[in-house]
């Protein structure tokens, strides 16, 4: 294997595809908060109080996911503590953080911040085109003559959005219960109906990029 200084390439591509994806997300998103990156296919083990029963595949993901969420946490200064998934499936923060974790397959991140920050999504999706047959699931009538890929970086703005209201809202819903307009580097997923406390018509804001061959999209209340 070719080598460039002291590190193989693939070795480097890696680091180079997670750092341009901390760099991405940083910049996404406001200041003070934390962001961490890992990689599912490298071998880790465990973290105490984070124990889960899964396939291979996913329990690599949840554990990478997890190195994201502490590195995220140790960029604002806190210690290593585990971050189990609650019965709804959703990450249960220490007390005064918010956070979101997304994995693409290939690559987790992770994202936490401090209260008064009241919710945090991010999505992460391979930058290809949407599935027909999720299009009529995720589009609303009125997205659904958008272009295949444009139509999976709605899908990820609509994931971002539903991850930052969840710790609000606490409700489970569809999506077409938001419908979002992209604007340049920015996007604005609108509830069209009453989700509490977020009557219909409220606006959540939020921005996105496109690195390495993924949609990344950040949401934050």
């Amino acid at each position: 294997m070719p080598w460039r200084g002291g590190v193989p390439c693939a070795v480097a591509g890696w680091m180079a595809d997670l750092t341009a994806l901390q760099a991405a997300a940083r910049g996404l998103l406001p200041p003070g908060c934390g962001v961490g990156v890992a990689d599912p296919g490298m071998p880790r083990p465990g973290f105490p109080g984070e124990e889960i029963a899964a396939v291979a595949t996913r329990l690599a993901e949840f554990r990478a996911g997890r190195v994201a969420a502490r590195l995220a946490m140790a960029e604002l200064g806190l210690p290593p503590v585990p971050v189990p998934m609650q019965r709804d499936r959703a990450p249960l923060w220490p007390m005064g953080l918010c956070g979101s974790i997304s994995h693409s397959g290939t690559l987790c991140l992770a994202a936490v911040a401090r209260h008064p920050l009241r919710g945090l999504g991010l999505d992460l999706e391979p930058a290809t085109p949407l599935d027909d047959d999720l299009r009529d699931i995720v589009l609303r009538p009125e997205e659904r003559s958008v272009a295949p890929d444009l139509a999976k970086l709605i899908f990820c703005a609509k994931e971002a959005a539903y991850k930052a209201q969840y710790p609000i809202s606490r409700r489970l819903f569809d999506f077409q219960a938001l419908a979002v307009q992209i604007e340049g580097g920015q996007f604005t997923a609108t509830f069209a109906e009453d989700i509490p406390p977020f009557p219909r018509g409220t606006q959540l804001q939020g921005r996105h990029a496109q690195v390495d061959g993924h949609f990344l999209c950040t949401v934050t209340l």
